[in-house]
């Protein structure tokens, strides 16, 4: 790049000069290249050390039987063949994708109904909205207790006076197999709605209004504004809804590890308690690596399709 000096030649017979720009020099932009990775630099060796270092290491351990102390043993595909036709993986698998299916549906379902009641710019909802999202930011483990303490199956448990009054019956809640995994299941939604809330909020936050009005102008019911307005508005929303409720639902644990453990007579065990009983209570590290693997893969082709299906409906 050059700049022209036409000064004195516009005055009357000057020569004109010609200076070359000055340039950044090469270490200098090298520099400022590599400013952001610096402030990176942190997180990318956390993010190395404790999650892509021990899944390459889990990867390593599940083409192998694990033995502290003696040697591994190379086991091959062995151990996935395992997991594949263990029928206690396969009854936790089934309790996994009920859990994951009825959490997303109903998480969803509440989750919409509270961003439709608390949307608005009103300046007494921020309190609502963060009343009701409260049990997101509580920890898991936290959670738990509090409801297996509610759950607590004698007539004197919380829930069961409510029911006392309602004249029903006390429930055994978590200590029965045919309603501990539907028991599960609520403290799920119950801590996953106002998550989903808070997403749909920022969907319906981006609606024109004058679609609204104009619709009823038309003679338009409130369920027909839903159907034609709201609900095509929140399919970016949706999607991205149902790819992380996908990935939370199939890797579900410390809710179940909490109220039940697994029981009872494994009608609440899914993959992960599957998993974290081989590997810490009978020390079967390959076997539990490689349930592990399994369930990254399925996540991950999961995930992909999800993806997928989103980018072919836009287009």
């Amino acid at each position: 790049m050059t700049i022209t000096d036409v000064g004195s030649a516009a005055s009357g017979g000057g020569a004109v000069e010609f200076h070359t720009a000055r340039r950044r020099p090469p270490r200098r932009r090298l520099a400022v290249t590599m400013v952001p990775w610096l402030f990176l630099l942190p997180a990318l060796l956390l993010f190395l050390v404790f999650k892509y270092i021990p899944m390459a290491e889990g990867i390593r351990l599940s083409l192998f039987e694990v033995r502290p102390f003696l040697g591994d043993l190379w086991m091959g595909l062995d151990n996935y063949a395992r997991v594949l036709s263990d029928e206690r993986f396969h009854n936790a698998l089934n309790n996994t994708l009920v859990l994951a299916v009825g959490q997303t549906a109903g998480a969803m379902l509440i989750g919409f109904g509270l961003a439709l009641l608390l949307e608005g710019t009103a300046r007494s909802l921020w309190f609502v909205r963060s009343a009701v999202f409260l049990p997101v930011v509580a920890a898991t483990a936290v959670v738990g207790e509090i409801w297996r303490l509610l759950y607590y199956p004698a007539e004197g448990g919380f829930l069961n006076s409510l029911l006392s009054w309602a004249g029903l019956g006390p429930s055994t809640f978590l200590d029965h197999p045919d309603t501990s995994l539907w028991s599960v299941m609520a403290v799920g939604i119950w801590k996953g709605a106002p998550y989903d809330m808070v997403i749909l909020l920022a969907g319906l936050a981006g609606i024109d209004r004058q679609l609204y009005e104009s619709a009823a102008i038309d003679g338009c019911t409130t369920w027909q504004r839903v159907r034609y307005i709201t609900l095509p508005a929140l399919r970016p929303a949706i999607t991205i809804l149902l790819t992380l409720a996908s990935i939370r639902g199939l890797r579900v644990f410390t809710e179940v590890y909490v109220l039940t453990g697994g029981g009872p007579a494994g009608s609440t065990d899914v993959w992960m308690t599957r998993v974290f009983s081989l590997g810490f209570e009978t020390s079967e590290l390959g076997v539990a690596s490689a349930g592990s693997v399994v369930l990254f893969l399925v996540t991950l082709l999961l995930t992909l399709f999800v993806q997928l299906l989103r980018r072919r409906r836009e287009a």
